[in-house]
């Protein structure tokens, strides 16, 4: 039997190099499919943190002053790389996480690797107001410029796609970075930064591995000229009152809590309900984006939510190896405890129609689930449970629809579903979210942006948007008169 002496230990990447952490403190990584620990993680401290950043601070002098073209076709080859060594990253990712193998392979690596061509392409044709004589005698020029060095933390929903998310146009933008992953899910970032680091020049890139406290260490870093984070609403906070003390650029993408609006007059209420059904669980729920809050016109609630029930019931939950299945098992045992929580506090006028409880007792598996008839002000609505629940309520007209889908302090995205053209555009314009799907939710493409409002955060991932947020503008006016 293993002991935690025989356990594999994972390293920190700094300046090129796979190291040990000079703090000499680790952490369990847990298998979330059986609950058991597979592997060691270093808990980073001050001098690592030191270390990544003292090589990122050297590198960006050369990286950010090549050609765009130059930066383009590394991070090209980047992108091969990362398809000819998907099954690397994939087993890195499923087995820290627990998701499908099959739905890793389909969904995220390819989509990982389009990213980073996309940002490629984008670093050549950036564009801008036109240069000219706007002054008497004078030549105007503006100039995008990289920031310099760039601290990121990612979250344990999608450890390498969320990191790629950050990575790619931070460095398609001559910066360069230190990022620290999940605590939870370090190794499939550890993976990708070794193979980026065979084809970036040593110190572009850099991954330090630990706890809240090494993240903390990250952001705080009188190094970083800019900080970004995927993550909680509350993380969100402590990243922006840590960088107001140095005035660093901020890149927060936070929770969300997502309306899906369910009009009366949508032609197939039951192809609509399982397209939702698969939105609101895919990855356990564990997605800002996740179609997690149905609200359904009341004169078709009890048809759409029988077939939402139905499309629930028949998902299929299972571990990596389990090719049926949608989703696998939540990420941690504290993600386990915090949905049963929230399970065991529905209130007396609300209705587990499916699910609701704990799959087995190995693992972290957690049943699909609908719960009906809550309101407004309850806690399943206004709080992000982040798990495979979907809640439905009901509204009588579009004002109130409008005013019952705005009423949280979450802004990220949200879905309309409706036949009329006319009352999809109206809805859409007054939804108070940074994304919003017609007729369908939660697909995403390189070339649009994402990213929310209020609560959940600002700045844009993805698009020339998401490339132009890790760019500063500098005007340069020259004198041209005899």
């Amino acid at each position: 039997m293993t002991t935690p002496v025989d356990l594999p230990r994972l390293r920190n990447y700094i300046d090129g190099e796979l190291v040990e952490s000079g703090s000499g403190r680790f952490s369990d990584v847990v298998d979330p499919c059986t609950g058991e620990v597979y592997l060691k993680a270093p808990v980073s401290g001050q001098e690592d943190v030191d270390a990544a950043y003292a090589a990122a601070s050297a590198a960006f002098g050369a990286w950010s002053t090549i050609t765009p073209g130059e930066r383009a076709n590394l991070l090209l080859k980047v992108a091969d790389a990362m398809e000819s060594r998907a099954d690397e990253l994939n087993e890195a990712e499923c087995r820290n996480t627990g998701k499908p193998r099959a739905r890793m392979a389909e969904d995220e690596t390819p989509v990982a690797a389009d990213h980073f061509r996309f940002f490629a392409g984008a670093a050549r044709t950036l564009e801008g107001p036109t240069s000219g004589e706007f002054l008497a005698e004078h030549t105007s020029v503006i100039r995008h410029e990289p920031i310099g060095v760039v601290g990121q933390v990612t979250p344990w929903n999608y450890p390498m796609m969320m990191a790629v998310w950050k990575i790619a146009p931070a460095l398609a933008a001559g910066n360069t970075v230190v990022l620290k992953p999940s605590d939870t899910t370090p190794v499939s970032t550890v993976k990708l930064a070794e193979i980026i680091g065979e084809i970036l020049p040593k110190g572009v890139f850099n991954v330090v591995v630990g706890d809240r406290e090494t993240g903390a260490l990250v952001v705080g870093h009188p190094a970083a000229s800019m900080v970004a984070i995927t993550g909680s609403v509350g993380a969100g906070m402590a990243v922006a009152r840590s960088a107001a003390d140095d005035v660093k650029r901020v890149h927060l993408e936070l929770g969300g809590k997502a309306p899906v609006v369910v009009f009366d007059d949508v032609r197939d209420l039951k192809a609509a309900a399982e397209t939702i059904a698969t939105a609101g669980l895919y990855n356990a729920g564990q997605d800002c984006t996740a179609a997690c809050r149905v609200l359904v016109h009341e004169s078709v609630h009890d048809e759409f939510t029988a077939a939402l029930v139905e499309a629930a019931a028949g998902t299929v939950t299972g571990d990596l190896d389990n090719d049926e299945a949608l989703y696998g098992p939540l990420n941690n045992p504290d993600q386990l405890a915090k949905i049963t929580g929230f399970l065991e506090r529905v209130p007396g006028h609300a209705k587990v129609l499916t699910g609701g409880s704990r799959i087995g007792e190995k693992g972290f598996f957690f049943a699909p689930t609908v719960v009906d008839g809550l309101r407004q002000d309850d806690e399943m609505v206004q709080d992000e449970v982040f798990g495979p629940v979907i809640t439905v309520q009901t509204f009588s007209d579009e004002a109130d629809a409008i005013a019952k889908a705005n009423g949280v302090r979450y802004g990220l995205s949200g879905s309309v579903w409706t036949s009329d053209h006319g009352r999809a555009m109206r809805v859409s314009n007054r939804l108070d979210f940074g994304v919003v799907w017609v007729n369908t939710h939660i697909p995403f493409v390189s070339e649009m942006p994402h990213g929310g409002f209020k609560h959940s955060g600002y700045g844009k991932d993805l698009s020339v948007f998401g490339l132009h947020d890790y760019l500063r503008v500098k005007h340069v006016m020259h004198y041209i008169g005899e």
